[in-house]
């Protein structure tokens, strides 16, 4: 287990059994040691000789009958041990040995036995700093969550506003992106709310975070499903997914319901249990692969419009001058979207590299007191995407990237009644692609 303790933190370790199998090529250690991280560094036991603390120490042949034998050795001046009883012992941190931990179990085996046999530990673990149960790592997060929730409600609301104004420029994907930033809000609320109890009780409240998981799946899946719909171009290009797309919504929902299911394994499970490397490998692979699913339908937006726009641009059009115009209208809109797609796709390429890759990273080049730096990047990185996501497909009646081309044979059809001026001055009703009626202009 790992634990960021400042001054006055403490450590009870309580081994309530051990039962470990009678070996018969001879006996080999048990230990229980504090080991200190060392920040910018990879891997969990990297420590020096001098830094390491052995607090308990076996041997096996006794602990197979007599669980609660050990000796305390190697203490350090910077720590103070108190042992409680001959199964437990306290370990409470000075100014100057505050830092990042890890308690680490080690079954050592015996003197020619190459396999490892199965074995039961129960130890009880009570890690605490002066403000809290929370590590010195996630004593800000309660904050930082409630912070960054009040922002994306905010961020929602602003949203709403726009779409109410613009509602004759709205399609339904636009109430999506509104749901995916309320639920964000609400998932953050929920996860602060749980933090503040987890660091006022020692364990979270059952019913919050239930709360919070149900949110926080709801959100993972409506965030891949939007911008699954986004990239494909739905509604902002066409109104039909092709089959090719269909797949990738099949594969993408599974795979982020799976992902959320081992987030929340790993929530619940500590480090040294056997499942716990399991699923956070699970997670990361599961992550990764709806990270590169969804880059799918962008690329394949942008295929579809870079062949619109050269078709339009080499095509022939009708030896009539009106034609031709209708052709170069269509053709500057799908370079408008293209233009777009491509902004977007790069959008996507920087979320997911900065919440993946550089928030990691940071964790390991941070003071262990600084780590909660981590999340801070990824919230406020998923509140840059979503605002910019939201001004590039923002339903306005003046944004060129949701001016959708009209038919050409409807473009050329209304210039030519007005080259014939046969019917100048009369209106034309044209519903749009929501479902709703507009007035064109009149011919000129």
């Amino acid at each position: 287990n790992s634990f960021g303790y400042f001054a006055n933190g403490t450590l009870d370790v309580s081994l309530v059994s051990l039962n470990l199998p009678q070996e018969k090529s001879g006996s080999g250690k048990v230990s229980v040691s504090v080991c200190v991280c060392v920040c910018g560094e990879f891997g969990r036991d990297v420590a020096g000789a001098a830094t390491t603390r052995q607090l308990l120490q076996l041997q096996r042949e006794k602990a197979v009958t007599h669980t609660h034998t050990h000796t305390a050795f190697q203490i350090h001046k910077p720590l103070t041990v108190c042992v409680l009883s001959r199964s437990q012992f306290r370990l409470t941190m000075s100014a100057s040995s505050q830092g990042l931990y890890n308690l680490d179990f080690h079954n050592c085996l015996p003197a020619g036995s190459r396999t490892l046999r199965p074995y039961s530990l129960h130890v009880e673990i009570t890690e605490k700093n002066p403000s809290g149960y929370l590590s010195a790592a996630e004593i800000p997060l309660p904050r930082l969550y409630i912070s960054m929730a009040t922002v994306f409600f905010a961020a929602a609301v602003v949203w709403t506003y726009t779409l109410l104004k613009y509602r004759y420029s709205v399609f339904k994907i636009h109430w999506l992106m509104a749901a995916l930033a309320y639920t964000k809000a609400v998932s953050l609320l929920f996860h602060s709310i749980n933090y503040h109890f987890i660091n006022s009780e020692g364990h979270p409240i059952e019913g919050w975070a239930v709360m919070y998981y149900i949110t926080h799946l709801l959100k993972g899946a409506l965030l891949f499903i939007t911008l699954a719909l986004i990239g494909t171009g739905f509604a902002f290009v066409k109104y039909i997914l092709s089959d090719k797309e269909k797949k990738i919504f099949m594969i993408v929902i599974p795979l982020q319901v799976l992902a959320n299911v081992s987030y929340i394994i790993i929530e619940e499970t500590e480090e040294g249990t056997s499942e716990y490397a399991l699923w956070r490998e699970i997670l990361f692979l599961v992550d990764l692969l709806c990270c590169g699913a969804v880059l799918f339908p962008v690329v394949w937006s942008i295929r579809h419009l870079q062949e619109a726009s050269n078709t339009d641009g080499k095509g022939v059009c009708v030896c009539v001058c009106v034609c031709a115009c209708a052709c170069v209208r269509v053709s500057a809109m799908n370079l408008e979207k293209l233009k777009l797609f491509r902004h977007y796709y790069v959008m996507i390429v920087c979320y997911i590299y900065f919440t993946r890759i550089i928030a990691i990273l940071l964790q390991f080049t941070v003071p262990f007191q600084w780590q909660w730096c981590q999340e801070f990047l990824v919230e406020v990185s998923t509140l840059i995407f979503f605002v910019l996501t939201g001004f590039k497909f923002r339903p306005a009646s003046n944004n060129p990237y949701l001016q959708l081309p009209q038919d050409e044979e409807d473009l050329e059809m209304d210039e030519v009644i007005t080259e014939s001026g046969a019917l100048e001055g009369i209106h034309k009703v044209k519903k749009t692609s929501n479902g709703r009626e507009r007035q064109r202009e009149v011919a000129l």
